[in-house]
């Protein structure tokens, strides 16, 4: 392709909408164009890397025995209502773009696409003999993002392949999710990047493990723990580890003393000269639920320990159908304005006990009348432990379980796993953390959805029972974006061979000059004819435009036709080094062909 008939426009300066280096760099250097928020066009360079990211996501799922196929983007509300999930996307999440039709029927833009392949499924799998089936797709899925940002990070309408499998038992569908384990870590080698696979939580898609693929990137949305023996590695959401051991309590007789102005664990411990470890602190939480319940939840957990709401929702969504509801639609420490709602009377906050009693929740058919107590493991076995006396300016030293406060039925764990703990595999490691950008996420389902909806096969005994599923996803617009966050500098944009636009651009530094042209044109048409993807900047520009407009795109190679063609050489720059040498003018094609071969082998 020639550069002066491409549609091609570089940016000097960065976009005042971007945050992020990949952001940025794909804005600057023409890949994507902002139509909208968290809505991006595709301009040539970037449509080229979605082609081969795409490409090479092909063939390794079909590789797998996969089979592709595409699906309506459109989806009746009504298939959704038979999973139980159109209320958690349209109200708890509020991530599905619904809408009304012209005969008054609810659709939405699929976000993902569970329920169309189990209707499917539902439809055509009769028997044990067609299975194990597994069909996926490559394409465009819209989430209203309450804050669109980081371009095609967390945009509202992106590229993604998913993917949907379904087996007679639960040994078939391991062996999938094997295989797509396998072949996920395939797809991220051959776009070359750096990546981890990590146990993670499987949200809203439900079903039991599952695992999630990370990019590593400073700019990751998510936290990464794990261990340097490599047995270990999991979302911070998910992460489980032990903590540090609790130092003994200095208090050997229970009494209310004066503490005041220690709504804080910090000021505590100073004013008492203890240790955070030897604090059970109370932390009060509102549920609403999706029938309008709400639900005040108080976790007592260890005063140096946070909680991890992300496990703290999941066990509260276990206890929905006691409250009449499916599941959560907010969870939140209550602010002033949401006491306002329930309480009956002002609340000690920061001197709050184990033991509140219930008539703070004022009588209301909406609002639980008693709190859910719940104690995460950390605070089980504390002794003459200091925590609220539900009194403001006082606390209870030398508390313990089943004597000052009875120990909550409830016993969880909801802690936050953070950097240093010991690993639970071997307390000789300990967690480290790092950044990453999930680009892919394995479920295994089960039946959740099969039985919700009704989708069943008849076995090798005559029996009815429902299938077995897995759900796999690959974010190709997000995975191209997140290989520019991890490989960059700053002169732009360094892209792996393997999924680069081009893999050479050829700049001629003074198009003026007949020789220099000359060269360049029979090197372009030589490279395009070994099958080497080439760029000819054949532009009436300056050579120092040239050559920042090959860095800020990132080609992996440049050739430049400049002085050494004096000498019967050209100059090959290799972008990812900044290192060149000079190449006579009969070796630049296999040259070439040999860097490139050993890149994306």
């Amino acid at each position: 392709m020639r550069l002066s008939q491409m549609l091609f426009v570089t940016l000097r300066e960065d976009p005042a909408e971007a945050t992020i280096p990949s952001h940025k760099l794909l804005l600057r250097a023409g890949y994507i164009r902002r139509i909208g928020s968290g809505i991006y066009a595709y301009l040539p360079l970037m449509w080229r890397v979605l082609q081969k990211v795409s490409q090479i996501v092909r063939q390794e799922m079909n590789a797998t025995g996969a089979q592709e196929c595409l699906l309506p983007q459109l989806q009746p509300a009504d298939l959704w209502r038979e999973s139980e999930r159109w209320d958690t996307y349209t109200q708890a999440e509020n991530i599905m773009f619904a809408l009304t039709d012209r005969h008054k029927q609810e659709l939405g833009l699929g976000p993902t696409h569970e329920e169309v392949i189990t209707a499917i499924a539902r439809d055509m799998i009769r028997s044990y003999r067609q299975l194990p089936l597994h069909l996926y797709q490559l394409q465009t899925k819209f989430r209203d993002e309450i804050r669109p940002r980081f371009g095609l990070m967390r945009g509202r309408e992106f590229i993604m392949k998913d993917g949907y499998s379904f087996h007679t038992n639960e040994e078939s569908l391991k062996k999938t999710y094997q295989d797509m384990h396998q072949a996920y870590s395939n797809m991220l080698r051959r776009c070359g990047l750096a990546f981890r696979a990590v146990e993670a939580d499987s949200g809203a898609i439900g079903g039991s493990g599952s695992q999630e693929f990370m990019v590593l990137a400073e700019a990751g949305e998510d936290e990464v723990l794990y261990t340097e023996d490599g047995q270990y590695a999991a979302n911070v959401e998910k992460a489980v580890s032990l903590p540090p051991d609790a130092e003994e309590s200095s208090f050997t007789t229970s009494e209310k003393r004066e503490t005041p102005g220690t709504e804080t664990i910090d000021k505590l411990c100073q004013f008492l000269k203890c240790h955070s470890t030897q604090i059970v602190k109370n932390v009060l939480y509102q549920t609403v639920y999706d029938n309008g319940m709400k639900v005040l939840v108080l976790v007592s957990i260890r005063g140096d320990q946070d909680v991890n709401e992300v496990k703290l929702q999941n066990e509260l969504t276990k206890l929905a159908p006691q409250y009449g509801g499916k599941t959560i639609i907010a969870l939140t420490v209550p602010d002033a304005e949401a006491q306002q709602k329930w309480a009956a009377k002002p609340l000690p906050l920061g001197y709050i006990a184990p033991d509140i009693t219930d008539d703070y929740i004022t009588e209301d058919k909406q609002i639980h009348p008693k709190f859910v107590r719940l104690v995460d493991k950390t605070a089980v076995n504390l002794k003459n432990f200091v925590t609220g006396s539900n009194e403001s300016g006082y606390h209870v030293v030398g508390a313990n379980w089943g004597e000052q406060f009875k120990l909550p039925e409830m016993v969880l764990d909801v802690r936050k796993a953070r950097l240093g703990d010991r690993a639970i595999h071997d307390p000789s490691q300990t967690l480290q953390t790092a950044r990453g950008i999930e680009i892919g996420h394995i479920f295994q389902l089960g039946t959740k959805y099969s039985k919700a909806m009704g989708a069943t096969y008849t076995n090798e005994q005559g029996e009815e029972v429902p299938l077995v599923m897995g759900c796999y996803g690959v974010g190709v617009s997000r995975l191209a974006q997140a290989a520019v966050e991890q490989s960059y500098d700053k002169d732009g944009i360094i892209w792996p061979v393997a999924i680069a636009p081009y893999q050479v651009i050829i700049s001629i530094p003074n198009t003026g000059d007949t020789k220099q042209v000359e060269a360049a044109e029979q090197l372009y048409t030589q490279l395009n004819e070994a099958g080497i993807e080439t760029l000819l900047d054949d532009r009436d520009e300056r050579a120092g435009v040239k050559f920042k407009d090959a860095d800020l795109i990132g080609i992996p190679y440049r050739v430049v036709t400049g002085r050494s063609l004096n000498n019967g050489k050209v100059e090959i720059v290799e972008r990812a080094t900044h290192k060149s040498q000079e190449i006579p003018l009969s070796e630049v094609v296999s040259a070439l062909k040999e860097w490139i071969s050993t890149a994306v082998s």
